[in-house]
């Protein structure tokens, strides 16, 4: 399988558990990873046989700015599944940056990441 990767797609939300995550929101990060064969895109110079990296990266945005959900793990699992429907690839790995997750002690990132595949 080949991989179309996206890095660091950003977006305001206000997913979390706390009261005050839901109020203010915070900025949150996806990377995505989209296994599929890319033989005949490249052979072809198709984007009809390719994923339209524009459009995925919207989804994301959309998902991550989108309805509030208490845990980034539902976020990551909600982004996989919607990539997977949309578009015809072999498995998607997601993971979710919440950077300013509310820990009480210094810290640089917190990230869950969730693979999805078909069948």
């Amino acid at each position: 399988m080949d991989t179309i990767t996206l890095t660091g797609i950003r977006g305001r939300g206000t997913h979390g558990v706390l009261d005050a995550e839901r109020d203010l929101g915070q900025i949150f990060t996806a990377d995505v990873a989209l296994e599929l064969d890319l033989t005949a895109a490249a052979r072809d110079d198709d984007l009809t046989r390719t994923v339209n990296y524009a459009e995925a990266a919207a989804r994301v945005h959309a998902r991550l700015t989108g309805a509030p959900v208490a845990l980034i793990e539902a976020l990551a699992a909600a982004i996989a599944e919607d990539l997977l429907d949309a578009y015809p690839v072999a498995a998607v790995t997601v993971t979710v940056h919440k950077p300013a997750a509310p820990i009480p002690v210094p810290f640089d990132d917190v990230a869950v990441t969730i693979r999805r595949s078909r069948g």
